[in-house]
């Protein structure tokens, strides 16, 4: 590996919200070029050092640390509505392929809520909570991601990677939790019948991801957060 990857920058307050700005990360896996966006044709994965740079930047390897809750671990979570949504509700088409399940730290709980919370404000419910929490999942790992120096994926950030030039926003705003769960919202409600379409299908169609069928793989995880936190 070409870079000594324990140098990266730590998390970093800004505006009471928490953005990790991270040096030597290549590409997160998903691309977010527009509000209006059409589907784009797979490619390949991230190189090898790339995979291993998202791995440390979203806290996946710590030093053979294992960060853990209850919506990965099977634990009981406090707090939690009883009206909770049911499977079907939540995953009306099935999952799509093997999935994917990382364990979870304050930080990306505090980021799920706030998507979950944009889900109700825009009135996109608690499927589009599923596909919102599913996409930030594969951007980011749930983290709020600042620039990432001279390897950042054009001028991707926030939970989404969403692009500034492409019209998202604002670097601030981009990582506010909240405008850019929004703003993935308002998205996708123009996404012709999103709620009758497969998760990766609706969100790649907002996103415009390199790796279009990467989304399906956390539809499970994604669920599970919604049934939990609702």
């Amino acid at each position: 590996m070409k870079q000594n990857f324990t140098r990266w920058l730590p998390a970093i307050a800004k505006n009471h919200r928490t953005v990790l700005s991270i040096a030597g990360v290549a590409a997160m896996g998903g691309l977010a070029l527009g509000p209006a966006a059409v589907a784009a044709p797979v490619t390949g994965g991230p190189h090898e050092e790339a995979v291993a740079a998202i791995d440390l930047a979203t806290g996946k390897s710590r030093q053979g640390a294992t960060v853990e809750s209850g919506l990965t671990t099977g634990g009981r979570i406090t707090g939690v509505s009883a009206d909770r949504p049911s499977r079907d509700e939540l995953i009306p088409h099935g999952v799509e392929g093997a999935q994917s399940r990382i364990p979870l730290d304050d930080a990306q709980l505090a980021n799920a809520r706030a998507i979950i919370e944009e889900a109700r404000e825009t009135g996109v419910g608690r499927r589009g909570a599923v596909i919102g929490i599913a996409t930030s999942l594969q951007e980011s790992k749930l983290y709020n991601l600042g620039h990432l120096g001279a390897y950042n994926d054009h001028d991707s950030q926030g939970l989404f990677q969403q692009r500034p030039s492409s019209g998202w926003g604002t670097p601030d705003q981009i990582t506010d939790p909240g405008y850019a769960s929004r703003a993935f919202f308002e998205a996708l409600k123009n996404v012709h019948g999103w709620q009758e379409l497969p998760l990766t299908t609706a969100a790649q169609t907002v996103q415009v991801s390199a790796f279009p069928y990467a989304y399906a793989q956390w539809e499970q995880q994604a669920a599970d957060i919604v049934q939990q936190l609702w």
